[in-house]
């Protein structure tokens, strides 16, 4: 039985997962849960799993957690705040530890299990878009395994298994295109919050969701992409496939295409990374071709979704820049969800941050570098929003 700490178990990633361990109790055992402040679906998911540790974000959450458990016996230890969910990451014998927090919080909690011995069930992408300079050279000290646990680069590392080394030419991720992919590009200056979050196949949580709306999500992908698989970025192809049945696609050496298809549904990727390099019989809907139907693609518009360009200029500046990227569009992407800017100004609010940092890129960026760059960019969104009228190119970085 595998042991597996879960952190962020209360989101969309969370939530599939204890699915899985539930309908598998025989294959899993959960050691750790970690939250971020919901305290009522944190406090059923302790009495239903009985973890050995729990922790919860919100610190000033941490005395409702403990009366909500009061009774329970034998009692969890439980912790709040970052180093809480640090310690949950570490701690005890779990052998694969989820990490499903969204956004740049998850770089901290993978590198202390990374540091613990631990594998990773990578579904928090920003962990390798911000952190790729010191999570992937500790991966490589400590000798774990980082396994993709998202759609897209699950199929990749799936695809993959069996071709020789060097055998990789090409990958080609397939993307949705979001909520706006058969909008005209002139009505998007009008799009509401309810608009961005209405996702035709995924259900997702609200950041991820936008995400996939602007196509930053596929954007940020690419730069993942890169540092999972060592493939250059002119050889990383984003495709538009409505039916979200190919999940992603790799091109080998001899011009052969592979690909992995399935439903849109998170439980089969976040499975294989947990039981690779395994394959565990569900009962889950099989995948038929005659009711999928006919499987179409299309080049991304450049013009609607200009985040995809600035991601790929990130990505081939390097160095503490995709750590920027990353930063401002969560904090965009939140101001947006707040009604505070406007959707379109999602990417303009990103593009004036990552230019501003240019001169400040770090080759080699440390931690600290990293989480100073995380900070700074944040702050910056803010000041940009002050300047949106003015600014409205999409820059080229060199």
């Amino acid at each position: 039985m595998k042991a597996i700490t879960l952190v962020g178990s209360t989101g969309s990633i969370g939530t599939q997962t204890l699915d899985i361990v539930t309908q598998y109790s025989d294959q899993f055992r959960i050691v750790g849960l970690a939250a971020g402040n919901n305290v009522e679906m944190l406090a059923v998911q302790i009495r239903q799993f009985r973890p050995e540790i729990a922790a919860i974000c919100s610190e000033d959450k941490l005395p409702a957690l403990k009366e909500a458990l009061i009774d329970l016996d034998p009692q969890p230890i439980l912790l709040a705040g970052e180093a809480g969910v640090i310690e949950v990451a570490r701690y005890g014998d779990s052998q694969t530890v989820v990490t499903g927090i969204v956004g740049c919080a998850g770089l901290l909690p993978t590198i202390a299990a990374i540091e613990a011995g631990k594998d990773i069930a990578l579904a928090n992408k920003e962990t390798l878009i911000a952190g790729a300079p010191v999570v992937l050279p500790l991966v490589e000290k400590h000798g774990v395994k980082l396994l993709p646990a998202d759609s897209e680069h699950s199929a990749i590392f799936q695809c993959l298994q069996g071709v020789p080394k060097d055998g990789l030419r090409k990958i080609l991720l397939t993307a949705s295109g979001g909520a706006f992919r058969d909008w005209d590009v002139e009505k998007l200056a009008d799009v509401t919050v309810a608009d961005a979050l209405k996702h035709p196949n995924w259900s997702m949580g609200r950041k991820i969701t936008v995400d996939s709306a602007t196509l930053m999500n596929k954007g940020l992908e690419v730069i993942e992409a890169h540092f999972l698989f060592g493939l250059d970025y002119d050889n990383i192809e984003i495709v538009i496939h409505p039916q979200s049945i190919i999940h992603s696609l790799i091109e080998l050496q001899d011009t052969s295409v592979l690909a992995q298809l399935g439903w849109p549904d998170m439980r089969l990727p976040l499975l294989y990374a947990l039981s690779w390099p395994d394959r565990i019989y569900t009962n889950w809907e099989r995948l038929d071709l005659v009711k999928a139907g006919n499987l179409t693609f299309r080049e991304p518009d450049h013009q609607k979704y200009p985040c995809m360009q600035l991601a790929y200029a990130v990505g081939k500046a390097g160095g503490s820049m995709p750590a920027v990227l990353n930063a401002a569009n969560e904090q965009a992407v939140a101001l947006f969800l707040d009604e505070k800017i406007r959707f379109l100004d999602i990417p303009r609010c990103i593009e004036w941050v990552c230019d501003r940092h240019q001169n400040d890129n770090r080759a080699n960026p440390s931690l600290d570098d990293i989480l100073a760059a995380d900070q700074w960019a944040r702050q910056e969104v803010l000041t940009a929003t002050e300047k949106l009228e003015t600014h409205s190119r999409i820059i080229s970085l060199r």
